[in-house]
């Protein structure tokens, strides 16, 4: 199970970045926009995701309660280190991760490779990421993030119709009113698990293709069911 931890906070875990005119056709909606290293920085919070994969909104409403992240610039040119913190299963979760920007795409190799392309959004203040994972197999993924906590029903409209017009799952919406893990650099006195890259090894990776199939997900949800079971039971 702690393995599935690792790699589902790291999947779950990638990053998303991207703003422009207000959009509306599926045509405007999946048009990857010009990503500029500057707007990636800084601190956001993640408001919903969306997979291809059956059953993952119901996995992140079981599981996931809220998450945030925060990029900064590394030395190298064209290159921002990334801090994770997710609230999952009532503890707190922090992932570091490198990613590099080079002709619009940005990439991540480590724990998993990844690359994604921004898209348009009408959200002034939103980040929207388009990207393809490979985790065991290769899935695709769409994340919303912004600089406010919560963002209006319309601006959540459109994060929805773009993962319609992907072929995604509807999107699962994290909830913000139960609160956020703090920063572990500001808050040293609180418990986080620190998913180091190293961690996360390819014996772990190799089981987890099996995850990613409708009857992998039920199994997971079945587990996760008969846990709070016999935690309500107690």
């Amino acid at each position: 199970m702690m393995e599935f931890v690792h790699v589902a906070v790291a999947v779950l875990g990638l990053l998303s970045f991207g703003h422009s005119a207000p959009v509306t056709s599926c045509e405007n909606l999946i048009q990857p926009c010009e990503i500029h290293g500057n707007q990636l920085v800084g601190k956001w919070t993640q408001i919903a995701a969306s997979t291809g994969i059956p059953g993952f909104k119901m996995l992140m409403k079981m599981l996931v309660v809220s998450a945030w992240m925060n990029t900064t610039a590394a030395t190298e040119a064209n290159t921002f280190n990334n801090l994770y913190i997710q609230k999952m299963m009532d503890k707190c979760f922090a992932l570091k991760t490198n990613m590099t920007l080079v002709n619009n795409t940005l990439t991540v190799e480590l724990p998993f490779q990844a690359s994604a392309v921004l898209l348009n959004t009408g959200c002034p203040d939103c980040l929207v990421i388009f990207s393809n994972n490979t985790v065991g197999r290769t899935t695709s993924k769409l994340n919303l993030l912004s600089r406010r906590t919560k963002v209006s029903a319309a601006e959540l409209e459109e994060f929805t119709k773009q993962a319609e017009c992907l072929n995604l799952q509807p999107p699962a919406i994290m909830d913000s009113e139960k609160g956020f893990c703090p920063d572990p650099a500001l808050s040293p006195g609180t418990k986080t698990i620190d998913l180091t890259l190293s961690s996360i090894t390819p014996d772990d990776l190799n089981p987890f293709e099996k995850l990613f199939t409708e009857s992998g997900m039920k199994t997971i949800l079945d587990m996760v069911q008969t846990s709070v079971d016999l935690f309500k039971e107690d």
